[in-house]
């Protein structure tokens, strides 16, 4: 082992954590903007920064910051991975929470996918999910690689969608 894995491993988590030190000073200048309630919270996870507006002792995230199907998370989201782009001169693929949004929204998905994965193994039938965004589509490919099983993505955006196929 020549050592430089931990080295690289290391700049590449630096680097992600800058990418949430921009997102997070970006956020709170919106926040700051719209009046709006709401502390930031910075991590890593995995290969990506991780960050989320999260309630405050002020009060609570608006929870239009969500909005209807996450349209507006998701409009928050690239409005930061630019910021960040503009700051850093680095493609961000940061992902940003809004009030545990996406959290439970994972956690929902995660139950979708073993659903469709025991309905598919039962039946031997393909499946079809409606239709997702990429973040929620990465969530139910995870789940049915970890079970053995392979999906892909069909259609075109906003109607792309997964489906799961028999083993």
């Amino acid at each position: 082992m020549d050592g430089t894995a931990p080295s690289k491993r290391k700049t590449r988590v630096q680097q992600l954590e800058r990418e949430g030190e921009v997102a997070a000073d970006f956020l709170e200048t919106l926040l700051d903007i719209a009046d709006l309630d709401g502390d930031i919270d910075v991590d890593v996870d995995g290969d990506r920064a991780a960050v989320a507006i999260v309630d405050s002792e002020e009060g609570r995230v608006p929870r239009r910051l969500v909005g209807t199907d996450g349209k507006v998370l998701e409009a928050l989201q690239e409005l930061t991975r630019l910021a960040v782009q503009v700051e850093t001169g680095e493609r961000s693929r940061l992902m940003l929470d809004v009030a545990g949004h996406r959290a439970e929204r994972r956690t929902a998905l995660v139950e979708l996918a073993h659903r469709s994965i025991a309905e598919v193994k039962e039946t031997g039938e393909r499946r079809s999910l409606d239709p997702m965004t990429a973040f929620e589509r990465k969530v139910v490919h995870d789940e049915v690689s970890a079970a053995g099983l392979v999906s892909e993505s069909e259609g075109v955006e906003p109607r792309r969608h997964i489906v799961i196929l028999p083993a």
